[in-house]
């Protein structure tokens, strides 16, 4: 979170807790532009592993691959010797949105720079729900097309269709099935498409389950119109994505750019300059053109491999010769790792000094960025996406989102954030792993199974992929976030070359699944959590007992306030006790207004001699406060209280993780208190937290004695306001914890009378049988005359205090000072 949430939060918890410690007194039981797109974050990695001891020939003319420019001048072997790849865009997947393939992961890729546009996350749960879907968004989904408007015809032609996803499972009137490649799409429904806004605002009012009719255009020229029936499915969680494709949570200035793109970082001595993205004499690594081609295995795993040529037009002007570099990406069912490999290998007739740099992820889901609230392990807090890492030297880090556009707003020219340099030790250098870090969900660079670090690399660096000039005031928490790896330098002999292999973790935070591969701290408590994990340990026990997430957090309620049961119960005879002695108090106070010291003689000794600490109502709350804090990180933290409802899945209250987003009021309010980030209530109307006020001002009334004085009267003003204000600070957490916080009310005001009816015959005290004070601090006597047994103490008190003196301090003589011998 940035440093203004950050603050809000923790200021929120304090003055959460000085009110409720009050309240138990007050109310007791009674400059430079910033880098163009293709050089706005920079992202690599290589290990610098020992070379290849296979030969490699050099390709034939049937065989160059490539990278480099389509409009650059064609390469012949006569004029310009080995020439880059050159071909048409194309778009590939691996993986399946089809249950009965067992894929966790459906990819999309772009072969124009051999990187990932897309990853959705398709695991199924029990009832063959989606169990990680989008939350933001509750219309039906029809599939992932890659569209781009068609240039003959008005319609959006599809460039990719994802196994198993409902346009794939579409059915023609004539017979066909699915929409394939090529296609143009030219109606949905009655809603004529001519772009891709078109096609979301065609389903905008639709839901899961519903069939629409898709008419397309198949055959380029031809006329042949298709009517295909597709029922729609609910949205996947798409965990990376184009920023282009962010819906509500697109926000201007941050970039579209396919991720974990790969380049060379260094050719003989000429390496990337500071602040670019690639070479000088070679293109945008997001423009190289690969060849691809896939494979599927045995046990249903699924390879894609690109593979390019650097030819010799786009490397001799630095002086380096002709390279090809080859990668793969593998993902196998039921996984959430993908495995990576890189090759390099020199196609010059000369050793070169290479280096490869592997660029991370980015267009991480922001998910719930204007009302969630991640916590950090350092000051500056956390942004809806940030960059975390491991070395034996720092151990788990995070770099904020917010302070990696601080710093590229400060020095535009070179915006990335140093994780360590070519000049760093060994243990600072020695990676375990690095990723970028979101609410529920984490995408990170891990080593291999058979080794304990990433690799060797000379440099890592987290980055934003945004013009850091174009991000709004109060939307920087949404700011996209990666990083980029260097390798080492490696001297590689013609004909032979190098390779490095990573695994990514792109998947949900789930902690039993984030220990299996060694990234278990991407799951952050805080201080508190001890507590956080025990509560979130029963709230699970409970939640499988019942079957409900909400009852269960009421019963964990229950629990939790019977357990602190004693505690509350002292804290209200300390306060009941307080109410008092509170008359005789002030009397001490209007006879000793001109001397402080012997007033708090006096009350010290009223309060000794009664048996009363006035501490005592107050500890009781400091302990409660790791246990309130402790809860709302587990709620707040827990990813199996998303997408679980209330009660119905599809309506309101639906994802107990958010808000309760009763009613849509972001296009009819005021930016200041609907905007996305820049009001002060978010963009819905949110019921919850305004029950909790409403209780919270019940308990006040219910318990909150007439006022005795205008400082009193005053006081008991602003605790009303006080709790009114308390309702900007519920607005926007967890529906979860409103629901504790309700649960916790009820169970205060029942408490509370209750505890009334079983206070115990003070010592220093006289009360009857229901616990009544009958004349402790009365200020008549009772019928026989006698006084009672607080005015004999505060007699007793009077007698051993010394009368105030009538003459002021400032004003009295003092004795003379003894001259010194």
């Amino acid at each position: 979170m940035d440093r203004r949430t950050y603050t809000f939060v923790v200021a929120s918890a304090a003055f959460l807790f000085f009110y409720l410690s009050l309240r138990a007194v007050v109310a007791p039981p009674q400059p430079e532009q910033a880098p163009p797109a293709d050089q706005a974050a920079e992202v690599a990695a290589q290990d610098g592993g020992d070379v290849a001891q296979a030969e490699s020939t050099a390709p034939t003319s049937d065989e160059v691959l490539g990278s480099g420019d389509e409009d650059a001048e064609s390469e012949t072997p006569e004029t310009a010797g080995i020439a880059s790849t050159k071909g048409e865009t194309e778009w590939f997947t691996i993986g399946s949105m089809d249950p009965a393939d067992k894929h966790n992961l459906l990819i999309t890729f772009r072969n124009r720079g051999a990187g990932i546009e897309r990853i959705e996350i398709t695991t199924r749960d029990e009832n063959g729900r989606f169990a990680y879907r989008r939350v933001d968004t509750r219309s039906g989904y029809l599939g992932y097309f890659a569209g781009q408007p068609n240039a003959k015809i008005d319609g959006v032609t599809v460039n990719v269709v994802g196994p198993g996803t409902p346009a794939a499972l579409a059915v023609a009137a004539s017979g066909e099935k699915g929409i394939q490649v090529g296609d143009v799409i030219v109606a949905i429904g009655e809603t004529p498409i001519a772009s891709v806004s078109d096609i979301q605002e065609s389903l905008a009012t639709s839901k899961p389950g519903n069939a629409v009719t898709v008419e397309v255009v198949r055959g380029g020229d031809s006329t042949k119109t298709l009517l295909f029936e597709a029922k729609l499915s609910e949205h996947p969680l798409d965990l990376i994505r184009l920023a282009t494709y962010g819906g509500d949570d697109e926000i201007k200035g941050n970039l579209s750019r396919l991720s974990c793109l790969v380049t060379l970082a260094q050719v003989g001595r000429k390496s990337i300059p500071i602040g670019e993205r690639s070479l000088q004499s070679m293109a945008d690594p997001e423009s190289l053109m690969w060849t691809a081609s896939q494979q599927t295995g045995d046990d249903g795993s699924e390879t894609i491999r690109f593979e390019t040529t650097i030819g010799s037009q786009a490397l001799e002007s630095i002086g380096g010769e002709p390279v090809r570099m080859t990668r793969t990406f593998t993902i196998r069912p039921r996984s959430y790792v993908v495995d990576m490999d890189v090759e390099v290998v020199n196609l010059g007739e000369n050793p070169q000094n290479l280096a490869l740099r592997l660029e991370g992820p980015n267009g991480i889901t922001p998910e719930g960025w204007w009302y969630s609230n991640k916590i950090s392990p350092n000051f500056s807090g956390a942004a809806a996406r940030d960059a975390v890492y491991r070395t034996t030297a720092d151990g788990h880090g995070l770099i904020s989102g917010m302070t990696l556009l601080k710093e590229a707003r400060k020095t535009p020219e070179d915006p990335n954030y140093p994780i360590f340099a070519s000049d760093s030790s060994e243990a600072a250098s020695d990676l375990k792993y690095i990723g970028v870090d979101a609410q529920y969900f984490a995408v990170a660079f891990m080593p291999p199974p058979e080794k304990s670090s990433v690799g060797s690399y000379d440099r890592a660096s987290a980055t934003i992929v945004a013009d850091a000039s174009d991000i709004e005031k109060h939307k920087e928490r949404a700011v996209n976030v990666s990083f980029f790896l260097n390798g080492k330098t490696i001297e590689v002999p013609p004909g032979k070359g190098f390779g490095q292999s990573v695994q990514m973790f792109a998947g949900p935070k789930e902690p039993d699944l984030l220990d299996q591969h060694g990234i278990g701290d991407f799951v952050y408590y805080g201080w508190f959590s001890f507590f956080s994990s025990l509560l979130s340990g029963l709230l699970h026990i409970l939640q499988s007992i019942v079957g409900n997430y909400a009852v269960a957090i009421v019963l964990l309620t229950v629990i939790v306030r019977g357990c602190m049961f004693p505690l509350s119960r002292n804290a209200a005879v300390n306060a009941q006790r307080m109410q008092e002695l509170a008359p005789e108090m002030k009397k001490i106070a209007e006879k000793y207004k001109d001397d402080m010291e012997g007033r708090l003689k006096a009350q010290q000794a009223l309060q000794k001699r009664v048996g009363f600490n006035p501490l005592a109502g107050c500890l009781p709350m400091f302990l409660q406060l790791p246990i309130f804090m402790g809860l709302y990180r587990a709620l707040s933290v827990d990813i199996d209280l998303r997408q679980k409802p209330l009660w119905s899945p599809n309506g309101w209250a639906s994802n107990l993780a958010a808000p309760d987003q009763f009613m849509y009021w972001g296009d009819w309010m005021p930016d200041f208190i609907a905007g996305r980030g820049t009001g002060w209530l978010g963009p819905y109307l949110n019921i919850l937290p305004i029950f909790v006020v409403v209780l919270f001002i019940t308990q006040q009334k219910l318990f909150m004695p007439p006022a005795t004085d205008e400082q009193t009267a005053m006081t008991q003003k602003v605790m009303t306001i006080m709790t009114l204000f308390m309702g900007l600070f519920f607005f926007r957490v967890p529906a979860g914890l409103c629901i504790y916080f309700i649960a916790s009310s009820l169970w205060g005001i029942g408490e509370r009378l209750l505890v009334k009816k079983t206070l115990p015959k003070g010592k220093h005290f006289d009360l009857d049988g229901d616990g009544d004070v009958i004349d402790a601090v009365a200020t008549k006597r009772n019928g026989d005359g006698k006084k009672t047994l607080t005015e004999k103490l505060l007699e007793q008190v009077n007698q051993k205090t010394p009368e105030p003196p009538t003459t002021p301090p400032s004003k009295r003589k003092r004795p003379p000072k003894k001259k010194k011998r």
